[in-house]
């Protein structure tokens, strides 16, 4: 099933200070715990955020964290609405306050889902948290929004029909436009201080993602990421393009798409004005781009052809600064670059780190003009 939440209205002038808002994630997950561990950590960074979700689920999440954490102990979850901060601007709220904004579609009496197991339950709140966190979103209710991980056998599980976040947000836009999804394109960037990756193909098979690799989607993709990263660095990326097959195809020893597909892309992006080179060997195109003083990236961004292509070099850098930013959207969109950790859930030892850098993400993109 896709899942709706009431739709919101089209968007309000209102000269109120916006809120970021942060969805749960998976129940079953470390997301609740992150939510309350940055709160207890960031408390200026977190001062005007709104968690999306279920109270009970924030409310075990702050009792699972004082297990660890002592100081999380005395934390009340405080029930927002947007019809309070759209009249009255976002409230100040005392100390070891958590602000929830309670899922509108969540079901009555429900049993909180079981720490690190398959649930659906879990998938429905975690997709209701997003759509609503979307809507309010392009309904101009939020300034950003923040998404901790979800689990794509819970969203199964659950009858969601998307298999992840970029999926559900693209098509909560495309509805919100009157558009298709296809007339919304958005592609996943994966960033951290030392690395940023953009992939042409997202979560597909790889069979799928090299069928991907056509000239159309690579020009879409060298577009979304100069548009967007111009805004984001307040000048044009440079923007280096890997090539698919080893060494970049050996001039067409190992293959054909670099002659075929992926230069005629680039030089059709070169002609738009845009500062991209490629295709370049993917064994080495991350490490000419990495910013690691002493050594400073040749590249502002990389432009991978794959999933696994692009999100190996990002990950391996360390998960706990990594950030994943939706481009594309007409709404700004992060989360951190983990996910759900089941074998950690309950215990209140997640790092809360990623989720900060994410929300540090969304609140500078938010803020640019």
């Amino acid at each position: 099933m896709g899942m709706t939440a009431p739709k919101m209205s089209r968007p309000i002038s209102r000269p109120v200070a916006l809120p970021v808002a942060i969805t749960q994630g998976d129940a079953a997950g470390i997301g609740p715990e992150t939510l309350v561990k940055a709160f207890l950590s960031q408390p200026a960074l977190t001062r005007q955020v709104v968690v999306v979700g279920s109270p009970e689920v924030m409310r075990r999440a702050v009792a699972a964290v004082a297990k660890e954490r002592p100081e999380a102990s005395p934390w009340q979850v405080a029930l927002v609405e947007p019809s309070q901060w759209m009249t009255s601007g976002w409230p100040v709220f005392p100390p070891q306050v958590l602000p929830v904004w309670p899922l509108l579609s969540e079901p009555m009496n429900a049993a909180l889902p079981l720490w690190g197991q398959v649930s659906a339950l879990a998938g429905q709140q975690a997709a209701a948290a997003v759509v609503q966190a979307a809507q309010a979103a392009l309904a101009g209710q939020v300034s950003a929004v923040v998404t901790a991980p979800l689990h794509k056998e819970s969203l199964h599980a659950g009858g969601v029909d998307f298999p992840g976040h970029t999926e559900l947000l693209q098509a909560e836009a495309a509805a919100f436009s009157g558009l298709s999804i296809a007339e919304v394109p958005v592609r996943m960037m994966l960033a951290n201080a030392e690395l940023r990756t953009v992939l042409v193909s997202i979560h597909v098979s790889l069979r799928q993602a090299l069928e991907a690799v056509t000239v159309e989607n690579l020009l879409q993709t060298l577009r979304i990421t100069h548009d967007s990263l111009s805004r984001l660095l307040g000048r044009a990326p440079r923007i280096a393009v890997a090539g698919l097959n080893p060494h970049a195809g050996e001039g067409g020893l190992f293959g054909r798409e670099e002659i075929e597909v992926i230069a005629p892309a680039v030089q059709q992006a070169v002609a738009l004005g845009l500062d991209a080179v490629g295709p370049l060997s993917p064994d080495t195109v991350f490490m000419r781009a990495r910013n690691s003083p002493p050594h400073t990236g040749e590249f502002d961004v990389v432009v991978a052809m794959y999933h696994d292509q692009g999100l190996i070099p990002v990950k391996y850098l360390g998960v706990e600064e990594g950030v994943n930013v939706t481009l594309g959207l007409p709404f700004v969109r992060t989360s951190p670059d983990h996910g759900t950790a089941f074998d950690k859930a309950g215990t209140g030892l997640a790092s809360e780190s990623s989720l900060v850098e994410a929300l540090k993400m969304a609140q500078k993109l938010s803020q640019e003009p």
